[in-house]
């Protein structure tokens, strides 16, 4: 508001520098027309090509009259340059160059043409090549900002979006593996409770709790996650504090591999020190998505699973001896892809094949930072 107010003031602010009598003192005229020029420059920000517009009409009438004798000639001609030339860079920092090109060449054309109006025809060619070096200027200057700006708002907006895509990848990893696991438990004994129903009623009564089981405990971790990623709702509450799973909680893990028919072997060396959740999490995940694959593709009712943890590394292996192709790693390539990124995020190494003997095997070393060596 008070830019355009200062703009429709521009014209009653102009009338009156005009129509002020002659001041001796020079420096008093030369401060009075730039007062009344800057009025227009308030404008400058919301509206710069309005802003221009202004500045070269109201500019140049007041350096017309001082050509003409009613104002100091150079004062009034210097002001109006220099803040056409600012105007100038500014359009050209802020409007695409279809429409500062047009508004610069036609700026340097007013300034030029009062030179026509100067009595002394030897700065014909002079001054009007000083002025166009001075538009000229004043536009690169405002085109290199403006590219600057656009550079670092594509570069912002890029950023943005290898965040957003990060993210979604994590999230992917977290509930493919999350939701695998517990399809994979439940499809064994939901198969198994099926086969047994009439013959052996309590196995399948085993199986239907065991399934119930496993149901709830995914769709509770379901919830947590959709809770923590509606956490920035207002209406959605306080952010879950459930801790995320870790190599802790791989008891869990084994005996639902084993009511899925799957006999987890778990072997812990080292000294158990408390890890960073990235990699805690990290670790548990590969394990339960080796497991899931042992569950659905090995044929075997038995795997190995392996933790170590030294002075600076974290080593999980599983195996089994499963044939026809399937093994701890020979899952969805999802799973396979999932695992290798986790550990890729963590600076580590991982492997994944078959083994020599027969079955598969899976392997990741994760570094761990120095804090907990």
């Amino acid at each position: 508001m008070l830019a355009w107010t200062g703009a429709i003031l521009f014209p009653l602010a102009l009338f009156t520098v005009l129509a002020l009598p002659g001041v001796d003192d020079p420096f008093l005229q030369a401060v009075t027309v730039l007062v009344a020029l800057l009025l227009p420059v308030a404008l400058a920000r919301r509206s710069p090509l309005a802003a221009l517009t202004l500045l070269v009409v109201g500019g140049g009438a007041v350096s017309v009259l001082a050509i003409s004798g009613g104002l100091p000639e150079q004062a009034a001609v210097a002001v109006f340059v220099v803040l056409a030339d600012v105007m100038v860079g500014n359009v050209a920092a802020r409007r695409p160059r279809r429409v500062s090109v047009p508004a610069a060449v036609l700026t340097v054309l007013v300034q030029a043409a009062l030179v026509l109006l100067f009595e002394n025809p030897g700065d014909l060619l002079t001054i009007p090549a000083v002025m166009a070096l001075a538009g000229v200027t004043a536009w690169v200057i405002g085109d290199s900002v403006r590219q600057r700006r656009r550079h670092a708002a594509v570069q912002r907006e890029q950023s943005e979006a290898r965040a957003v895509e990060a993210e979604r990848l994590r999230i992917a990893r977290e509930l493919h593996d999350m939701v695998a696991h517990s399809i994979a438990v439940i499809a064994v004994q939901a198969g198994m409770g099926r086969r047994v129903i009439d013959t052996q009623p309590a196995e399948a009564r085993n199986a239907l709790a065991n399934i119930e089981e496993t149901s709830r405990d995914t769709a509770a971790a379901l919830r947590r996650m959709l809770g923590s990623l509606r956490r920035t709702d207002a209406g959605a509450g306080p952010a879950p504090r459930d801790p995320a799973p870790g190599l802790a909680d791989l008891d869990g893990l084994v005996a639902r591999s084993a009511q899925a028919g799957v006999e987890v072997g778990l072997r812990r060396d080292g000294d158990p020190v408390p890890l960073p959740p990235d990699i805690d999490l990290s670790a548990y995940r590969i394990v339960q998505e080796a497991v899931t694959n042992v569950i659905r593709h090995a044929g075997v009712g038995r795997c190995d699973v392996a933790v170590q943890q030294d002075a600076g590394t974290l080593s999980i292996e599983i195996t089994d001896d499963g044939s026809g192709g399937g093994g701890a790693g020979d899952g969805s390539r999802n799973g396979i892809t999932g695992m290798r990124e986790r550990v890729s995020l963590l600076g580590g190494e991982f492997d994944a094949g078959p083994r020599p003997g027969g079955g598969f095997r899976v392997s990741a070393r994760i570094p761990l930072p120095e804090a907990v060596r």
